[in-house]
């Protein structure tokens, strides 16, 4: 009878990673519905979170509140893709785009037509804190709002770099906030939560 042996041969796992254009064509194909909640993170489909009703208050009033501001100037789109590289087509909760005459509508914005993204979170929070967050600096997106329905506050995310944001903001309830590269436009967070 023959011993196992002690030692045995590391198991190697090959991940195959989809690209944009693979998740693309399962979508063409049928695989995933318009309705499926899903987002390509590098490379693996990721579940997204269902959205209760706080959430998507908060979704709609941000956008109500940048959307008077950046008239003409630039768009302010909820929950639509954002091509980041081959590997990474995120959906973020709100993203202020460029002003582009097409609407957008040639093809999916990308890294250089992002002003700024917003992260709305309750159930969410750490998943984009360790992952999205760190994805867009390494990106280059200018800046993130993350919005934390819990704790009722704002992080703010400047400076991007390979190794995530350089700067983190956390502003009190009755600061105003301005986007970084349009400094004229400017939210009061307490009209988030309104008393």
């Amino acid at each position: 009878m023959r011993e196992a042996s002690l030692h045995s041969e590391p198991v190697v796992v090959r991940h195959h990673l989809l690209t944009v254009d693979d998740y693309h064509r399962m979508a063409e194909a049928g695989f995933l519905g318009e309705d499926d909640r899903v987002e390509l993170i590098e490379g693996e489909l990721i579940d997204m979170a269902p959205i209760g009703s706080e959430h998507a208050g908060k979704g709609i009033r941000l956008s109500s509140l940048l959307s008077t501001t950046l008239a003409g100037r630039a768009f302010v789109s909820q929950q639509n893709p954002l091509r980041l590289e081959e590997h990474s087509e995120p959906q973020p909760d709100i993203a202020v785009l460029r002003y582009r005459n097409d609407f957008y509508e040639a093809s999916h914005p990308q890294s250089a037509d992002v002003l700024l993204l917003i992260e709305i979170s309750d159930t969410t929070i750490r998943y984009d804190r360790e992952i999205k967050i760190p994805l867009y600096a390494r990106h280059g997106i200018p800046e993130v709002w993350l919005i934390d329905l819990q704790q009722e506050r704002v992080e703010i995310y400047l400076q991007p770099s390979s190794e995530g944001y350089r700067q983190i903001l956390r502003p009190g309830k009755n600061e105003r906030i301005a986007l970084s590269l349009l400094p004229d436009v400017s939210i009061l967070i307490a009209d988030l939560w309104p008393q």
